[in-house]
């Protein structure tokens, strides 16, 4: 087993078990058992376990009438294996093999589940795991229960897990167009997506402050009685930036994709369906996936908004992907710091750790080099090379698809099923990347780091 720790890293095992994990679901994708056509390409089934995998949901095939019941079962489980989330998978099977994990193997796995590093580790996975099936089920019945007919139990659990987890995925060829008005449904989709992309630790917080509320309304005692039951009812500082930020990101995004979609709506189109519809835009772009509308038929404007915050993402620790809400929280409180001269990125009652905020540095430098290089790829190979007239909205598609691969969202504006074979090679990379690539960069720079014991002499360069 030592010989197993030394050549297995924190570092590299999510990526040997995601790859193994997409190897053997591309098999199992690709068999006779799993589809209801005649047969799928390799690269097809490659497409659809990474996406599913990655809980990305940008698909290649009809998921509901490409692949059977099996099938949809196999990229249920994919999706549940993928949407518990790399550092979660990474440590359980840490304790299955070594039934602890090692002190430097917990911080390098512990960044991307729990922000409080000295509550029990091993409870906290067992948390994830319940929790994750406990709200899945309870959607499943709410979706079941606000549209019987459309909804049975098996097509609900699939909508509940895929929404949870932020895949996307969905076994209706238009996603959930067919429930564009429907409150009932959208409320439960989003309050899911939601769920999904706080961070496993935000979730299992909120639910130890319900316990204690709920305890405190059976005891009579709703004002609370004692500094100790006080104290656990308050979140902590991570998770109020975290619930803020979100909120912040869900309302600004909702009201101006309204107001936007609102300045060229039809006649006659009201406020309460145009805000419906914003709202879920803007909450399925934190890499849910799902769409209520065509997205083609969506201002330009619109669809910038929606790379903006498909491209921040969700919380940590997520099913979510994207440069995450609390880097995203960093990089605002870092540019706030320099103009107004601080020597140190402040939010609420403390300021960021410099480590962190260089680690949110490289990570939006990472990010954006990723992006725009696989955007320069694709324009070669989908038809970029022509006079700029020709192309039209090729490249607005492109950069829409890359951001969406990279922040393992799925939602696209019709270019993934007409990508080519090095394409659809080029956004599997990138929605592997993605889903793996700010820990994994992360954890190999500070893997290489090593400390200077001298300082180099400085000067002055221009900037600007």
């Amino acid at each position: 087993m030592k010989n197993f720790h030394y050549k297995i890293t924190p570092i590299t095992l999510p990526i040997i078990l995601f790859a193994g994990t997409i190897a053997g679901g591309t098999l199992l994708l690709h068999s006779r058992s799993s589809l209801a056509v005649a047969s799928i390409s390799w690269l097809d089934a490659l497409f659809t376990a990474t996406s599913a995998v990655c809980v990305t949901g940008l698909v290649t095939l009809d998921t509901g009438t490409t692949f059977s019941l099996f099938g949809q079962s196999t990229i249920l489980f994919l999706i549940q294996l993928g949407g518990i989330g790399i550092m979660t998978y990474t440590a359980l099977i840490y304790y299955l093999i070594r039934q602890r994990v090692a002190l430097n193997d917990r911080f390098v796995i512990g960044q991307g589940l729990q922000h409080d590093r000295s509550r029990p580790f091993g409870k906290l996975l067992v948390k994830i795991v319940l929790w994750t099936v406990i709200i899945e089920i309870i959607g499943a019945l709410l979706l079941n229960a606000a549209a019987p007919r459309d909804f049975t139990f098996f097509t609900a659990l699939f909508h509940s897990v895929s929404a949870f987890c932020n895949a996307g995925f969905s076994l209706y060829q238009d996603s959930l167009s067919h429930w564009h008005g429907d409150w009932g449904v959208n409320l439960v989709v989003m309050l899911l997506i939601v769920a999904g992309g706080l961070g496993f630790a935000v979730v299992v917080e909120l639910n130890g402050c319900l316990a204690v509320f709920v305890k405190r309304c059976r005891s009579g005692f709703i004002k609370g009685s004692g500094t100790l039951e006080k104290s656990r009812l308050r979140l902590s500082w991570y998770s109020k930036i975290i619930l803020f930020t979100t909120f912040f990101l869900i309302v600004g995004g909702g009201v101006g994709i309204s107001f936007f979609e609102y300045c060229v709506a039809p006649p006659g189109t009201g406020w309460s369906l145009t805000l419906l519809t914003g709202f879920f835009q803007s909450v399925t772009c934190r890499t849910a996936g799902f769409n209520t509308i065509d997205l083609n038929i969506m201002t330009n404007v619109s669809l910038y908004l929606m790379i903006i915050l498909m491209f921040i993402g969700g919380g940590s620790g997520s099913c979510a992907g994207g440069l995450k809400v609390g880097t995203f929280r960093v990089l605002i409180a870092f540019l706030v710091a320099q103009l107004k001269g601080r020597s140190q990125a402040v939010i609420g009652r403390f300021a960021v750790e410099r480590k962190i905020l260089h680690e949110a540095l490289v990570l939006l430098f990472f990010s954006v080099v990723i992006i725009f290089s696989a955007a320069f790829l694709l324009n070669i190979t989908e038809g970029g090379l022509v006079p700029h007239p020709q192309s039209r909205d090729l490249e607005l598609k492109i950069l829409f698809e890359t951001v969406s691969a990279f922040a393992t969202v799925g939602l696209s504006l019709g270019l993934t099923a007409k990508l080519s074979a090095i394409g659809k090679i080029i956004i599997i990379l990138l929605m592997f990347t993605g889903r793996l690539g700010p820990i994994i960069i992360i954890a190999a720079v500070q893997s290489y780091r090593q400390k200077e014991l001298f300082r180099w002499p400085e000067e002055r360069l221009l900037i600007g």
